[in-house]
């Protein structure tokens, strides 16, 4: 058996064994479990504008005295559990400025972040689900013992009201097999977007072609803009168009979607100190309403060698989804941007680890139910794609998705599919595609590798195993897996038992 039973952090890694067409699938004891006491800092917003209001003058009757000793217990209190809480509670009472019934400049700096402090509240961002991960090489893979290889796990956290965000576990998987997890760090933290980096003209025209967004009116905002702008200049720029020309109540409506989809696009910085573990990336703008869903982080290699982190998600608004990109080098610094084209629709897109023949390859499911390979000279344009699989088992009658990014070894790429079957049952299989040809399917498996079982069926979303990328270590496959939408474990899996089950199996 590929893991031997051995304990670490108080995880019992044991072995349950499943057979699939004769292929030997080990499930690790080993669960990541939602933890309450993981908390970020989110900016409190009364329901009623009248409440703030009354907050507010409440907060200006107290005396010096009283502000000096509520600040100094909120310090006591919360300080041990959270970065940078100065600064949070200043940048919420910048957001409530405006409604302070008094002179600004009348307010002690005590009374300011006072007033911040009660429009801060604590958010436990996986207080209901920690699942769906995705894993990849960390960029540091130094001091490790011979064998080992240090990774970085994404997962979506589920808190109260079902909203998602996007958090790491990072560890370590020992040459003989073992999981170790770092140890849970001190911090959660939660960087402030950055709307207001620079945009190119030519870029931003683009994409405003390529989401059916353009019209005549457009044109007079971008010739009064820079060829590298930021969001305020974009806004100064409509304001001139709209005071300067007549225009159609229409245009109001262009206008809103062009600031919309400078804001869809932004940084985040994390202090340097900040442990990858610690990041929590929360939703930010309004396509992200509802959470963002399902990262499926990739090493990518471009063709001079040089090494990016990719992931897709799903944004989420509570209506309609968006498909996302996230790219970093570290895991410091992000960029967020939007991806746009007929075949960026959806949700589970899957980006390929390189290029391929000099082109961008992902595969997507942009019609609901089939996977496709979409081809593109862009990491953010997809336009062109072709059918790769459709639903042919029982097990992925309602349809058919991918498990994360395509693996790649010399005798192809091994695609992770998950499946929907009777009872919206998803279950877990593979398919074996060309390594210089991925439009070409060499293998897939009729059956498939992992189903929901036992305990795993119960939880947030009942009867569900999914998982969003994988990562072989020597001979192994290891398959982080989100249960039910609840908690996470892992699955084992031979490299050459796999591809030797997939190229039995045919096309």
């Amino acid at each position: 058996m590929p893991f031997k039973g051995v304990s670490y952090l108080g995880f019992n890694l044991q072995h349950l064994d499943m057979t699939t067409e004769h292929l030997n699938v080990t499930r690790l004891s080993t669960h990541l479990l939602p933890q309450e006491n993981r908390v970020i800092i989110r900016y409190f917003e009364p329901n009623d504008p009248n409440r703030k209001l009354g907050i507010l003058e409440r907060i200006l009757r107290l005396s010096d005295e009283q502000v000096s000793f509520q600040l100094s217990q909120a310090f006591e209190n919360y300080r041990i559990r959270h970065r940078q809480l100065e600064e949070a509670f200043y940048n919420h009472y910048k957001a409530v400025s405006h409604c302070v019934p008094r002179d600004e400049t009348a307010l002690s700096r005590e009374r300011r972040l006072l007033i911040g402090a009660y429009f801060t509240m604590e958010y436990s961002f996986e207080s209901s689900a920690l699942s769906n991960p995705s894993i990849v090489a960390f960029p540091d893979q130094s001091d490790l013992p011979k064998g080992a290889v240090r990774f970085l796990m994404s997962l979506r956290a589920t808190g109260e009201g079902h909203l998602s965000s996007i958090v790491f576990r990072r560890g370590i998987i020992e040459s003989q097999n073992g999981i170790i997890f770092d140890p849970q760090p001190r911090y959660a933290y939660c960087a402030r977007p950055i709307p207001n980096h620079r945009y190119h003209k030519g870029w931003f025209f683009q994409r405003l072609i390529e989401m059916d967004i353009y019209q005549d009116v457009c044109r007079l905002v971008l010739d009064r803009l820079p060829e590298e702008f930021h969001l305020e200049n974009l806004s100064n720029a409509i304001e001139k168009v709209k005071q300067s020309v007549q225009l159609p109540p229409s245009s109001l409506s262009v206008f809103e979607k062009m600031i919309w989809l400078a804001q869809a696009n932004y940084e985040l910085h994390f202090p340097s100190d900040c442990m990858p573990s610690e990041i929590v990336i929360f939703p930010s703008t309004e396509n992200e309403l509802k959470g963002m869903e399902d990262l499926r982080m990739v090493r990518f290699v471009d063709d001079d060698g040089a090494v990016r982190f990719y992931g897709t998600y799903t944004a989420f608004n509570g209506s309609g989804v968006l498909p996302m990109l996230i790219e970093t080098k570290d895991f410091s610094k992000f960029s967020v941007k939007t991806l746009s084209g007929s075949c960026a629709r959806d949700k589970g897109m899957a980006l390929f680890p390189r290029k391929i023949n000099g082109k961008y390859m992902m595969i997507s499911r942009h019609d609901g139910e089939n996977l496709y390979l979409a081809v593109s000279p862009s990491v953010y344009f997809w336009d062109r794609a072709r059918k790769l699989l459709e639903p042919q088992e029982p097990w992925e009658v309602v349809q058919l998705g991918n498990c994360g990014s395509p693996v790649e070894t010399d005798a192809g790429w091994i695609l992770l599919t998950h499946g929907v079957g009777a009872m919206r049952q998803y279950s877990i299989g593979a398919v074996l595609l060309d390594r210089n040809d991925p439009a070409r399917v060499l293998g897939r498996l009729r059956n498939p590798i992992l189903c929901p079982s036992g305990s795993e069926r119960e939880g947030y979303v009942p009867n569900v195993v999914y998982s969003c990328g994988s990562i072989i270590c020597g001979q192994w496959l290891i398959i982080p897996y989100g249960m039910s939408d609840s908690r996470t474990s892992f699955a084992v899996v031979s490299v050459k038992e796999l591809i030797d089950r997939l190229i039995d199996s045919g096309p």
